[in-house]
């Protein structure tokens, strides 16, 4: 659905019958990248396709086939579009494998089929992709365990993050932040209840470690320099610098909140419920206050 902020909230129905994990617009490659449907495949919708679903003025566009899938991939879990110079690069994490795609300008009009990783030891579960030295490229992944990297010249896998205040194997990784684009800076690794600072070859770069007040459900990185936490109880803002807390809101009851995306100086998330229904909120930033729609 869109919700059309500049009149009168009008809603209107874009896609039927689809449940979505995970999607991006990206208006230069004028595309809506999406993890979707019941198999969770990798789909591309063109944003003129869509926008013509509501305006009905573009016969030429109308009997084109308005999405296309990147290549035969099943089973996604999370992707992450990184651009490198002039190449958009896409990488998807799969149940046991992590593919990296890059963008093909016109004629072709689609991600392509880049490098392949397969049989990894740890399943990944969120997945980026980071320029070291302004020229190697590197997968970050994380996975139940910790944190792992792929060289992508060599596709020689080794871990940099294995935290040892949880059980091996049953937490959770919640956000990658990279801080600098190189092996010699850091970046901030979260797992579970707390972030550290570490670089590509595992190396901690600072003597800081970021704790949240609670166990967050989603954890995202904000353009403000900062990163936030959806705890059951409360929203956590804190500086990726530092670690330090920078603001909380309370919740007026116990809620699961996820991150969905952050657009202009507004941050929008939902409530995870069982049985479909949720609700969609949105905070605008450097205000205390908090609204819903």
């Amino acid at each position: 659905m869109l919700l059309d902020r500049s009149g009168q909230g009008k809603v209107y129905n874009l896609i039927n019958r689809r449940r979505f994990q995970q999607m991006d617009v990206l208006e230069g490659l004028n595309v809506l990248v999406t993890i979707s449907g019941k198999k969770n495949k990798l789909r591309v919708y063109y944003l003129s396709w869509l926008r013509n679903r509501i305006l009905h003025n573009d016969p030429e566009v109308e009997k084109k086939q308005g999405w296309i899938t990147v290549g035969e991939l099943e089973g996604c879990v999370h992707y992450k579009v990184v651009k490198y110079e002039r190449i958009k690069f896409l990488v998807i994490a799969l149940k046991n494998a992590v593919e990296i795609y890059a963008w093909a300008p016109k004629p072709y009009h689609k991600f392509m089929a880049f490098k392949s990783f397969t049989e990894l030891q740890h399943r990944p579960q969120l997945v980026d992709l980071t320029v070291e030295e302004g020229q190697r490229l590197k997968v970050i992944y994380g996975s139940s365990v910790g944190f792992h990297v792929i060289d992508v010249d060599s596709g020689s896998p080794y871990d940099i993050y294995i935290p040892s205040h949880v059980n091996s194997g049953s937490g959770d990784p919640t956000c990658h932040r990279g801080a600098a684009q190189d092996g010699r800076h850091g970046m901030l690794l979260c797992y579970e209840d707390e972030g550290v600072y570490v670089n590509t070859y595992g190396r901690i770069t600072k003597d800081v470690v970021l704790q949240w007040g609670e166990m967050p459900t989603s954890v995202a990185y904000i353009h403000s320099n900062q990163i936030m936490g959806w705890g059951e109880k409360a929203i956590e803002i804190r500086s990726v610098e530092t670690g330090h807390l920078d603001g909380v809101f309370m919740h007026k009851r116990a809620q699961r909140l996820k991150f969905l995306s952050e657009r202009n100086d507004k941050v929008f998330f939902a409530s995870v419920r069982s049985g479909g229904s949720s609700q969609v909120f949105f905070m605008t930033l450097n205000r205390s206050s908090m609204m819903n729609w």
